[in-house]
């Protein structure tokens, strides 16, 4: 039966809680020691960076593939435990063969499954933390935010672990995330939405082609584009200046705690901004993070400061983006509308990055990835910037542009 339309209780809010929690934490491992166990089968810089985009590559399309299906049958809470079931079952090819392609393969398939769990979780739960088109960002941070705690727990946890199990205990690592995942799943309350309809509403696609929504998308693409540094190559980068294992799961560990507080008190400060200064402040941020990262990453005080700007430039950000997809792609397109925040802010800006940034690092050295990082902010915040005029020209970000 549909949620009901006042505040969602406390067990379904802790149910997706653990979901945050438990996927957070698989992607927290993966992200950071999936490059270095890539390395000890022997594969080049080059070859990591192929596969670190294949993440982004399923982005392309698996999302809005299961927001699609949430969106025409309703059925959330069952398509995501299928999600989490199906990528379960994937990881389990990594104990197979070392081979490249298998790899390739396996990897390809797991993100194929996982691609689902965030925009089906994320459109479940702003709809239950919504009024309207008003997303209560107070109540979504206490949720989110057990996903960065989790996220931090297993980069510290998953750090200390492989210095002393070695890196070749990586895929039970994933394997135990992903099973803890599917139990949170299978906790969750069933949440369903009417099915998409015969109704004559604007379509997502419709939606995305409003010139503010445009220029949204296009800022978000190039914010997340400079962060793929972080994702694919920032544990390999300080690896290479002589950081342990454990230092480099340290290092990871003060943005993410920067970005656990900033969930947690975020309802005392995102209403002092509207959503579209958030985003120009958190690219304009992301410029001086990056260039400090590129210019001054072997000195450890420098880089911890630089890391708490996670803060703004991820948890600022992506609030922001959820409050303004949540108005731009009401009920019925929700789940379309959180597909396309992975698909073109975290899916085609991955391949490019992944890609790119592994010929930057072989060509000029890690160094070279971040300065290009900074670059692609500064395009973000001019994009950002377009979307805050036309919204302060034409009113309501959700109202077309003509």
């Amino acid at each position: 039966m549909p949620a009901p339309a006042g505040a969602p209780s406390k067990r379904a809010l802790f149910a997706f809680s653990a979901v945050s929690f438990a996927y957070f934490s698989y992607a927290g491992l993966f992200g950071t020691y999936a490059p270095l166990w890539f390395q000890s089968l022997g594969f080049s810089t080059l070859a990591i960076g192929a596969l670190a985009s294949l993440q982004s590559a399923t982005r392309l399309f698996s999302p809005y593939a299961w927001g699609w299906l949430a969106d025409h049958t309703g059925q959330r809470t069952r398509l995501l435990r299928i999600a989490v079931a199906l990528a379960l079952a994937s990881v389990i090819g990594l104990f197979v063969s070392p081979v490249y392609g298998w790899i390739a393969a396996v990897t390809l398939a797991l993100h194929t499954c996982t691609a689902g769990v965030v925009p089906i979780s994320e459109a479940a739960l702003a709809h239950l933390v919504s009024h309207g088109e008003t997303l209560n960002v107070g109540r979504y941070g206490r949720v989110r935010v057990w996903g960065s705690i989790g996220f931090i727990l297993a980069v510290i946890g998953s750090g200390v672990a492989l210095q002393g199990l070695g890196v070749q205990a990586f895929p039970w690592l994933v394997l135990t995330l992903l099973g803890l995942l599917l139990v949170a799943a299978l906790r969750l309350p069933v949440v369903t939405e009417a099915a998409h309809g015969s109704e004559a509403a604007p379509g997502a696609l419709a939606v995305l082609r409003r010139p503010v929504v445009a220029w949204f998308f296009a800022g978000v693409f190039f914010t997340v584009l400079a962060h793929t540094s972080l994702y694919a190559f920032l544990s390999l980068y300080l690896v290479s200046l002589g950081y342990s294992k454990s230092a480099v799961g340290l290092i990871w560990a003060v943005g993410v705690a920067a970005e656990v507080a900033w969930f947690w008190f975020q309802g005392r400060w995102l209403m002092r901004l509207s959503p579209q200064v958030w985003l120009l402040l958190a690219a304009g941020v992301s410029v001086l993070r990056f260039a400090v990262i590129a210019a001054f990453g072997a000195t450890p005080w420098v880089l911890v400061l630089a890391q708490l700007t996670h803060a703004v430039t991820f948890a600022a950000q992506h609030s922001s983006c959820i409050g303004m997809i949540n108005r731009h792609f009401p009920g019925r397109l929700r789940g379309r509308g959180q597909a396309l925040y992975t698909v073109l802010g975290y899916g085609a800006s991955g391949v490019i990055g992944g890609l790119a940034g592994g010929a930057l690092s072989e060509a000029f050295g890690f160094a070279a990835v971040f300065w290009a990082a900074s670059a692609a902010a500064c395009i973000a915040a001019l994009c950002c910037w377009r979307a805050l005029r036309l919204e302060r020209v034409f009113g309501s970000p959700a109202q077309p542009a003509s």
